[in-house]
């Protein structure tokens, strides 16, 4: 039977994440309390009623149907996961514990420093002692007492508690902490190393434990969702593709996209905005404010007059969301990266329709010929650069389906088969697309360049035999491949 109950949160609390996607694996029923009137962080949850269930007062807390109370997050995830999540033997048990130790101890404490000053919550300071923000007694009295220390003990805290020292990165990015540029730099240079460990790992993986997700993916992607959206720009990220080629596996998995949406990987690297910072504060003190004595309650309108004109005023975030949150809930919109290219004729989606529902080479093929615009997409044939590093078939499959999910969002302007061709140790992958525009679409956007390195691309002429003979084949499944020389063995359609 499922397990079903109440999760207890505050919006966009990134732990509660690793709960709630293993709930879609598992099919666990949690009901999420995260908002006023039900829930109120900072006043439900240190209510007398919440404490006897959760002494420690820390979401997200799980409360079950049955009675049954747990709190951290990664025991609410183990809890609502499937043993296949888990880890189904005591071997893929103690990997998938491994990383989510891995994530906690050290993912977690480098990303949260470099993050939050650049959201403009805690004022810029390159001091560290002098701590001037709104972030809890406990980080004030914390940051005045590493403060002091700092500057003695940095070389000893590089060596030993480099993990912990590196928290002073992400948090000054989205304006909870100050900003100290030694400790950001230590912080920097945590997280590349963390990275380069799991590129390592991930170099002949699809997922960390295994061939399928485990709680090991779902934990570390909700630890490096801040670091990815807001200070790993492609620049910093580049040198460490199968991490980034993990990471978005991952996040186009049903499951995922269905608690965290559509994630859009960052740009530019974020830094602290003071202008941010000093809007916030200026909004809060005057929030505090009582109303003035004196001031003159505003007279209805008298008979005949037509009311003032009411301003249109955006509605005010609740004043139970921290600064942090409610610049966590406001997302940039994304930009079409084909936005500058003319209208085309050729309407792709009725040529998927026609492939998908009739019969390819009577009707589909004839469709397609008949409508394609050859100024305004284009047709390219891929081969797959590293044939002597594919070694079971599922697994070649595995990179041809992964490549796809990451590539989500091109599929409006983006038709293709990939065929895997040959057997176990002695296969090959290339395939045909059809792409808007003239140039390859994968450098229009970063998140679509993780694979395409990978592949050689060759632009074919539409008017070309060859061209005609690739396309018949390739879409069709059928023919007899000459250029390959190995048999066909299964393909996958992007559409």
């Amino acid at each position: 039977m499922a397990v079903s109950g109440t999760l207890y949160t505050y919006p966009e609390n990134w732990r509660a994440f690793k709960a709630l996607i293993a709930a879609q694996y598992s099919g666990a029923r949690l009901r999420v309390l995260s908002t006023p009137p039900l829930f109120r962080f900072g006043h439900t949850n240190r209510s007398p009623e919440f404490l006897q269930k959760f002494p420690l007062g820390k979401v997200p807390a799980f409360e079950g149907d049955d009675g049954f109370c747990v709190f951290e997050s990664n025991a609410i995830a183990y809890y609502v996961s499937t043993d296949e999540l888990r880890g189904s033997t005591p071997e893929a048990a103690a990997a998938v514990l491994q990383w989510v130790n891995f994530a906690d101890s050290d993912v977690v404490p480098p990303a949260s420093t470099w993050v939050f000053p650049t959201l403009g919550i805690l004022h810029y300071n390159k001091q560290v002692g002098s701590f001037s923000g709104n972030f809890g007694n406990f980080w004030g009295f914390f940051w005045g007492i590493f403060g002091v220390f700092l500057g003695f003990f940095v070389i000893f805290l590089k060596e030993f508690f480099g993990v912990f020292l590196s928290c002073f990165w992400m948090f000054p990015t989205l304006g909870i902490l100050h900003y100290n540029k030694q400790a950001t730099e230590v912080a920097k240079e945590e997280v590349r190393r963390v990275l380069g460990v799991l590129d390592g790992h991930l170099r002949t993986r699809t997922f960390l434990v295994g061939e399928r997700v485990s709680l090991a993916d779902i934990s570390l992607v909700c630890a490096l969702l801040w670091l990815y959206k807001q200070v790993l720009d492609p620049a910093f990220r580049g040198p460490f593709g199968n991490v980034t080629r993990w990471f978005l596996t991952c996040l186009n998995q049903p499951q995922f996209k269905a608690v965290l949406g559509e994630v859009q990987l960052c740009q530019r690297m974020a830094q602290f905005d003071a202008k941010k910072f000093a809007e916030g504060q200026a909004r809060r003190e005057k929030e505090k404010e009582p109303p003035r004595k004196g001031e003159k309650e505003k007279e209805p309108p008298k008979k005949g007059e037509k009311p003032p004109k009411r301003e249109e005023k955006r509605p005010e975030p609740e004043q139970d969301l921290d600064e942090c949150e409610q610049v966590l809930a406001a997302e940039p919109k994304a930009k079409d990266p084909f936005a500058h290219l003319p209208r085309s004729p050729f309407v792709l989606d009725e040529f998927k329709r026609k492939y998908s529902n009739e019969d390819t080479l009577g009707v589909a093929l004839p469709h397609f010929w008949e409508h394609f615009d050859r100024e305004g997409w284009s047709l390219w044939y891929c081969q797959y650069r590293y044939p002597e590093e594919l070694s079971q078939t599922f697994m070649s499959c595995n990179l041809i389906t992964g490549m796809f999910q990451r590539l989500d969002k091109l599929r409006k302007n983006a038709f293709a088969s990939v065929v895997l061709f040959g057997k176990d140790h002695d296969s090959s992958i290339s395939g045909v697309w059809v792409l808007r525009g003239q140039e390859l679409a994968f450098t229009l956007c970063p998140d679509w360049q993780v694979d395409y390195e990978s592949y050689t691309w060759r632009k074919l002429d539409p008017d070309s035999a060859e061209c005609r003979t690739l396309v018949t084949e390739y879409f069709s499944w059928e023919g007899e491949f000459r250029h390959v020389g190995k048999p066909f063995n299964q393909g996958k359609i992007f559409k």
